[in-house]
């Protein structure tokens, strides 16, 4: 007889069981509910399938829906399946390729027999994906070998399906996976026991898109179906009331109508600011450098373009090449015969970046360890050659300006610096009125350095975050393995707007890779050359993306300090157009940003028209109030209008005008 094997559960209790028996077996023994209820099973820490035999003594925990983080994407994971099953059985002929889980939901890419995949298609798709579920079909994992898999690929015509099958490991199992008896899907897995563990109401299709295989514009185009999948209805309601607030506050409607800024195919992933809008980054920008004088940083500016060679050294040549614009160093060839470019030219680039630029400052002259931390910032302007598909309104751009600094310190100055900037964060971001969680990113399994160096950086920048008192769960606290740099770990900044989502924004690395290959030095107490500790970090992150997490926080309606026009002067009758000239007058001699609205129009067309602009004060003047020297004053948002003195209505507006560290 076989000898036991001895399962431990969470509680710390044995379940001693033959070898072959599955984490479905104990949660059985457990009870009928939470054999209802188990999803899958986490044996020692690796989430696999309810149906997987134990080998070896093993821990056990059982996932149910209560673990919602696991629980959630193996649903969206068979919902993926579910969809390309249901497609093939309505499409005959589709081929189908990759379809992940995502963060709240799933896509499949296919190629479809006929023609692309259209809105129109997803009812019906849709309704298969129920019968599917409905069915409750059992999800069966299957081992092959590669020369097994390509076979069956290629007999049923699924071309991407065997080449992708042909560049995987030829000396290990691969799995399957069924889903009844009559369709499969190679998967690493785990799944769900079977379709009917997923709510048939708790998903939705949302839209189709072309997507090139295996995401090279040189490839096949696909056709890609979007869903969005949960637990149950009610999270899947809540998240389609969300997607519809989010619509409502998206960043590029409201920047257009607005007139902030806009995008077009002549620049792709370059904003057109338009003087509104650039008003909105002056603002940021003004604020930033009082923030950051009063820090102790010194504002510098850096070349746009540098020499290869700078980049090679720093390593981002060999590690980060495809995402920069290089350029040849040579002047074209002007004459309309012959290549533009001879192709023998050294390669230059534009910055990605600007920490090598700002250790090439540091550089400059001998400096001594009295002169430390040396806090060098700048608003410096970044280019980064993300794919056209990738690109995203403000949120993801290729011209981009970083509220970036770079503190030089030495190894005995890390965590005070840390914790100042820590401290720093927090005043900004609470300025704004964001609530916030911090996350430590840890090692990536490729980087630069050694593990001493590495347990050093990460012990110091947990010690500031301790020190400052934001390592707590309140602020969200949490360490991310394998998140970092390739160069230092990082601590981020993760806020939370309006509506619930979180943007990552602000970050602070400690890195000892870069200034050790870009030879960065001081001269120590003891007479000796010492290398610096770089701490990188940004607040904002660019300007680009916090403005347009700002536009969908504030869904438009910005903090007066910030709008581009704060207060509208609009007349009723003409008889007042002379009165409200002279209330625009003083407004703006109060510093106020102040337009008048003149024209022959009624005046609750003024008032709508002004409303959608998102202006926070309206000033609403008629022969009464020109005679008695008062204005209306209508605030966004609100029904009703209150009747003050003009001086009054100037020294109420001047406070809130103001922004907030000069309150």
């Amino acid at each position: 007889m076989s000898e036991l094997l001895k399962i431990t559960l969470p509680d710390g209790s044995v379940r001693e069981v033959a070898p072959g028996s599955t984490p479905a077996d104990i949660a059985a023994a457990i009870g009928p509910g939470l054999a209802k209820a188990a999803l899958a099973a986490k044996v020692d820490g690796e989430l696999v399938d309810l149906s997987r035999p134990f080998m070896a003594d093993a821990q056990l925990a059982l996932v149910t829906a209560k673990d919602e983080v696991e629980a959630l994407d193996l649903a969206r994971h068979d919902f993926a399946h579910i969809l390309a099953e249901a497609v093939q059985a309505l499409f005959p002929g589709t081929q189908i390729t990759f379809g992940p889980s995502t963060d709240d939901g799933f896509y499949y890419d296919f190629a479809p027999a006929e023609r692309p995949f259209t809105e129109e298609d997803l009812p019906a798709i849709e309704a298969q994906m129920r019968k599917i579920i409905g069915a409750n079909k059992p999800l069966r994992r299957e081992e092959w070998s590669r020369e097994q898999l390509i076979s069956r690929w290629k007999q049923q015509g699924e071309s991407f399906k065997a080449e992708w099958a042909a560049e995987l490991p030829g000396d290990e199992p691969l799995t399957v996976y069924w889903s009844g008896d009559d369709w499969l899907d190679m998967c690493r897995g785990p799944h769900l026991p079977s379709t009917g563990k997923l709510d048939p109401n708790a998903f939705k299709l949302t839209r189709v898109s072309g997507a090139y295989w295996r995401g090279d514009q040189n490839n096949a185009m696909l056709s890609r179906i979007y869903g969005t999948g949960w637990l149950n209805k009610k999270q899947l309601d809540a998240h389609l009331t969300r997607l519809e607030e989010a619509a409502k506050r998206d960043h590029r409607k409201l920047g257009n109508e607005m007139d902030l800024f806009h995008l077009q195919a002549e620049a792709h992933g370059s904003v057109f600011w338009h003087p509104k809008g650039y008003l909105i980054w002056r603002e940021l920008e003004a604020y930033m450098r009082r923030a950051i004088d009063g820090a102790g940083y010194r504002e510098v500016k850096t070349p746009q373009v540098m020499d290869a060679r700078q980049w090679e050294q720093s390593g981002h040549w060999g590690k980060y090449r495809e995402n920069m614009f290089v350029i040849p160093d040579e002047v074209p060839n002007v004459d309309d015969e012959g290549p533009v470019i001879s192709g023998d030219a050294d390669w230059m680039a534009l910055k990605p970046m600007n920490c090598p630029a700002h250790v090439l400052i540091f550089r400059q002259g001998l400096k001594s360890y009295r002169e430390l931390p040396m806090r060098l910032y700048e608003n410096g302007c970044c280019h980064r050659n993300e794919p056209h598909g990738a690109l995203h309104g403000l949120m993801r751009v290729r011209q981009f300006t970083q509220d970036d600094a770079h503190i030089f310190c030495r190894e005995d100055q890390i965590v005070d610096e840390v914790q100042a900037f820590c401290e720093l964060a927090d005043r900004v971001y609470k300025h704004f009125g964001f609530t916030y969680s911090i996350k430590l990113a840890l090692r990536p399994e490729k980087r630069f350095g050694t593990e001493e160096m590495w347990d050093k950086a990460e012990s110091e920048l947990r010690a500031a975050v301790v020190r400052a008192g934001l390592a707590t769960e309140d602020y969200g606290w949490e360490e991310l393995p394998g998140e970092g740099a390739f160069y230092a770990p990082k601590l981020e900044w993760h806020l939370t707007d309006a509506i619930g989502r979180t943007w990552q924004v602000g970050t602070i690395q400690s890195d000892r890779v870069l200034p050790e290959r870009l030879d960065a030095s001081y001269v120590g107490e003891d007479g000796e050359k010492h290398r610096p500790v770089m701490l990188h970090r940004a607040i904002f992150g660019s300007y680009e993306r916090f403005i347009g997490i700002l536009i969908e926080h504030f869904a438009g309606r910005l903090p007066v300090w910030l709008a581009p026009v704060q207060a509208v002067v609009a007349t009723i009758v003409s008889d007042a157009d002379d009165y409200a000239k002279d209330a625009l007058a003083k407004l703006k001699a109060a510093g106020i940003r102040t337009e008048t609205d003149l024209r022959n129009e009624k005046i609750n067309y003024k008032v709508r028209e002004h409303s959608l602009q998102k202006v926070p004060y309206l000033l609403v003047v008629g022969k009464r109030e020109a005679e008695e020297g008062t204005v209306a004053i209508r605030i966004l948002g609100e029904q009703h209008q209150k009747v003050m003195p003009l001086d009054e209505a100037i020294a109420l507006l001047k406070g809130e005008a103001l922004a907030p560290d000069l309150r």
